[in-house]
């Protein structure tokens, strides 16, 4: 190995006693791949176990806490303690491969279709429409007994995860979800506790923490760790801004948790609105909170000198998504010395090679400029 990537392969502790044996992670990454009854499918466990052993920490595609909280076509559940099977042949070959390995959990909200939740009933934070993927659909504004039901639910899944020898949990409050949908004012037009000002448009994602932390405490028997994934930012117009991430992190710096994950396209993107253009977002949030907890930075990390340079930045992890798709040995290539092999693009004739199930081959093969296609 290059001794300049050496601070890659640094040893990192997390505040719940876990030790991740370097400083990359796997970012989430949808797959539409599970079986049709919820259940994880051999392809996607054979997906996993081909990626881990080369990163620290795997952080698997999103799992759905409720029956109506399904957000895609072949996503698998963790709404029943009959997952907790599948779930754990999951967590095992994750692990078997040296890394640890963290459930996402989530609630789709009203980016759910219709057609995959029951009655097509799409409910949210309240009757707005979402301007991103479900266009047209207005979801249901839940009561409050269905919200602190669905906060039940976040804890009923963290406690699968444990069943299943998971080593974590991250809490996807990110990308347009229902957790985001209670904290953004574009999507969350409530006059009761839930909802109005930030400080009860924060009730919903700390109460979802707060009761995550207590099913992990009553029933981990071993160091379980706790991540919280957010979006800094809103297009929309009401929408998130920075200075409303400013006051969410720092809220959330104080629960105790693992990490926290910021879900951008760019790393090095920039603040639209609540935050000057000197910094960076992630330079803003390291700044803001990580000397008080961890912070994953994520978004377009090719090489191992972009994530070397995202290191120096001060965060002290670095997700990788579609990288790990296209060279499944990225890690260890860099720790070989044969970083100069790391693929870049991928062709059509790759999907055996790569190990990737068929529903998310068929879908990088059909978005144009998802995925760098090559010959």
């Amino acid at each position: 190995m290059k001794p300049s990537y050496m601070p890659l392969f640094e040893a990192f502790s997390l505040k719940s006693g876990i030790q991740l044996k370097n400083r990359i992670v796997m970012a989430p990454m949808t797959n539409f791949s599970s079986n049709e009854d919820g259940t994880v499918s051999d392809a996607e466990i054979e997906y996993y176990a081909r990626r881990s052993g080369g990163v620290g920490l795997v952080i698997t595609a999103c799992i759905y806490v409720s029956p109506n909280g399904k957000g895609f076509p072949g996503e698998f559940a963790g709404d029943s303690d009959e997952m907790i099977p599948s779930l754990r042949r999951l967590a095992a070959a994750i692990k078997e491969k040296g890394a640890k390995a963290v459930l996402q959990i989530f609630h789709g909200g009203r980016e759910c279709p219709p057609g995959l939740v029951p009655n097509g009933d799409v409910v949210s934070a309240s009757a707005v429409a979402s301007e991103q993927n479900n266009k047209g659909v207005v979801p249901r504004a839940l009561s409050e007994a269905e919200i602190e039901s669905i906060i039940r639910d976040f804890g009923a899944t963290t406690r699968r995860a444990i069943e299943a020898g998971f080593d974590g949990i991250e809490i996807h409050g990110a990308n347009g979800y229902l957790v985001q949908q209670f904290f953004s004012p574009h999507s969350n037009r409530r006059e009761d506790r839930f909802g109005g000002n930030i400080d009860n448009r924060l009730r919903f994602p700390l109460a979802v923490v707060d009761e995550v932390k207590r099913v992990a405490a009553e029933h981990a028997k071993e160091p379980f760790l706790i991540g919280y994934r957010f979006s800094p930012e809103e297009a929309t117009l009401p929408g998130i801004t920075m200075e409303d991430t400013f006051r969410l992190i720092d809220e959330l710096a104080q629960k105790d948790l693992d990490y926290l994950h910021v879900s951008l396209q760019e790393f090095w993107s920039v603040p639209r609105r609540g935050a000057d253009e000197s910094k960076t977002r992630l330079e803003w949030i390291q700044e803001r909170v990580g000397h008080l907890v961890p912070v994953i930075g994520v978004g377009a990390v090719r090489t191992p000198d972009d994530a070397l340079k995202a290191l120096e930045t001060g965060i002290p992890l670095v997700a990788i998504g579609r990288e790990l798709i296209i060279e499944p040995d990225w890690v260890e290539k860099i720790a070989e010395g044969r970083e100069a092999e790391i693929k870049m693009t991928i062709s059509k004739d790759d999907q055996d090679r790569l190990v990737v199930p068929t529903p998310l081959w068929q879908t990088i093969m059909r978005v144009p400029g998802w995925f760098p296609i090559g010959d």
